[in-house]
């Protein structure tokens, strides 16, 4: 089977502004290269053949980028969209894709083996699989615990784990039956519908790197993790 890829790059990116005024957020450079090609180099170094671009917002910038994919060794397609159809409504304009395949987003930054963590998925025959991270959330308040108006506990500035979707996904084709055509189609709408149905829906831990690039401060964190060898790819 060949090992593909979807990544979803049709994103507007204003969360990331002002850098995101001139350049489609995927391809904002991060050290010497930009966000996506880092993506790309990545799954090609761990045997994944196919490779296929969601885009939409600034897509001809992102397509003369990229081209045929020629250049990295691997097959590039792209699925332009005519209106913003979520993380997941993408998928279901796709044509010919295996039984089963990566979603990812476009601006996430991880040393995960993508290809191990979709051959374990197709190993076990899952539905979907979602790669988690675990995110500290510090508190900047003092927590008062209270009952009957009376204080009885207090925490200083807690620090609260929080397991969090890192935008990687593993999927089979069976899901695309569940996303409505022509409309925005969000992650949360799927997982809502999936788990309505009743059907299981996997997660698979990581614990390594992992920075979703969404706001100026996590722009600037990624550079310096680059630079300092924090990540590397």
């Amino acid at each position: 089977m060949c090992k593909t890829a979807v990544i979803l790059a049709g994103g507007r990116g204003t969360r990331l502004h002002p850098y995101t005024i001139a350049l489609p957020k995927p391809l904002v450079p991060i050290s010497d290269k930009p966000i996506l090609e880092i993506i790309v180099t990545q799954l090609v170094k761990q045997g994944f053949e196919r490779i296929i671009i969601t885009v939409n917002h600034q897509a001809d910038i992102i397509m003369a980028y990229f081209g045929d994919g020629n250049k990295w060794g691997i097959k590039i397609e792209y699925s332009l969209e005519n209106q913003p159809l979520g993380t997941m409504g993408p998928l279901k304009m796709l044509k010919d894709l295996p039984e089963y395949f990566l979603v990812m987003n476009g601006d996430v930054l991880s040393d995960i083996e993508y290809a191990s963590f979709l051959d374990e998925h197709i190993e076990a025959r899952r539905v979907f699989s979602i790669a988690s991270y675990t995110r500290i959330q510090k508190n900047d308040y003092g927590i008062l615990e209270v009952e009957n108006d009376v204080l009885c506990g207090f925490k200083e500035k807690p620090e609260i784990p929080f397991v969090v979707s890192m935008g990687i996904y593993a999927v089979s084709k069976k899901v695309v039956e569940y996303i409505p055509s022509g409309q925005y189609f969000g992650f949360d709408m799927l997982m809502e519908k999936l788990l309505k149905k009743n059907i299981k829906v996997n997660i698979h831990e990581h614990k390594g790197y992992w920075l979703d690039i969404g706001r100026p401060d996590d722009y600037a964190q990624a550079i310096e993790d680059i630079e300092k060898g924090v990540f590397k790819y």
